[in-house]
């Protein structure tokens, strides 16, 4: 209802800022028509109505994205009260069941593992959260070391296949000739967590897809300067509009059939590192239903 209130009250600043422009242009024509043989005044007016007809479409313009803003924000912060209070729930009442009555080892130790998947979720949750604040300072300098592609892909896969419980297989790693030595200069634990959110993303949404769990992760060397690293699942596609705007911060596809959870800010930090260290991201998708491909080019590390 909130949000639906913001609409409209954004609608009512547009007709009124397209009204205002209408007036101005009709009074200042007429004023033009009447007042013509005063050359001085005629030529104040032809520059000062530009002026105003300008003023106008920036201040409607300015209005529009802060409203929009400001539905982000709020859409952000009810995503993240979601992601923190959820597992935090879910282990009190775990918690609480061991209080209250005697429980077998075999059911304790399911509750066991339900809480430790809950907070893992927590703590990434936050995780998240800090490093975006991170990220965002362009000045911040990045802790250079040799990292070894494939290592790193494999590390981000058994993160992601341990997190979620799959098998072995519905994750895979594919090395093409030339990159099996792919390394690159910059901050290891930056690199991993926005390769783990790519993985991450890929699962969750391809989980809402009628076809089963499929992603491949795809080194690559064909380019002389750039490690190419692809991303491919068979989910729920992306609309050729949305293929830019995800990289925005707090930006969630709208409209989604099904809602998957998150807080809108894992395709921002994987843009912010990879910008940070000299690469390249961009997103491909044919179309909804048809699986979405990212394509991240990290910079080749020289001797």
């Amino acid at each position: 209802m909130r949000i639906n209130g913001r609409r409209r009250r954004a609608v009512v600043f547009i007709v009124l800022g397209a009204v205002l422009a209408a007036l101005a242009a009709a009074f200042n024509i007429g004023w033009i028509l009447l007042n013509w043989r005063e050359g001085a005044l005629l030529i104040v007016g032809v520059f000062l109505f530009p002026l105003i007809v300008a003023g106008l479409v920036l201040n409607t313009v300015f209005l529009v994205r802060e409203i929009r803003r400001n539905e982000q924000h709020n859409a952000f912060i009810n995503a993240v009260t979601h992601e923190l209070k959820t597992p935090v729930a879910s282990i009190r009442l775990y918690l609480e069941m061991l209080q209250s009555r005697p429980i077998g080892a075999e059911q304790s130790q399911e509750f066991y593992r339900v809480m430790l998947a809950d907070s893992d979720r927590l703590l990434a949750t936050v995780e998240q959260i800090l490093r975006t604040g991170r990220t965002g300072h362009a000045l911040r300098s990045i802790e250079q070391q040799s990292i070894a592609l494939p290592e790193l892909a494999a590390a981000c896969i058994a993160l992601v296949v341990g997190r979620y419980g799959l098998a072995a297989d519905v994750i895979q790693l594919q090395v093409e000739e030339g990159a099996a030595r792919a390394v690159v200069a910059g901050d290891a634990d930056e690199l991993r967590a926005a390769l783990s959110n790519l993985l991450d993303n890929a699962v969750k949404y391809s989980g809402r897809s009628a076809q089963p769990l499929r992603v491949e992760v795809r080194l690559q060397g064909e380019d002389p300067k750039y490690w190419t690293v692809r991303v491919r699942d068979n989910g729920v596609g992306i609309a050729a509009p949305e293929l830019k705007a995800i990289f925005k911060r707090f930006y969630r596809v709208p409209n989604q059939a099904v809602p998957v959870s998150g807080t809108g800010l894992g395709l921002f930090i994987v843009r912010s590192v990879v910008r940070r260290h000299g690469g390249r991201v961009a997103a491909e998708s044919h179309g909804l239903g048809q699986g979405s491909t990212f394509i991240v080019q990290l910079p080749r590390a020289t001797a």
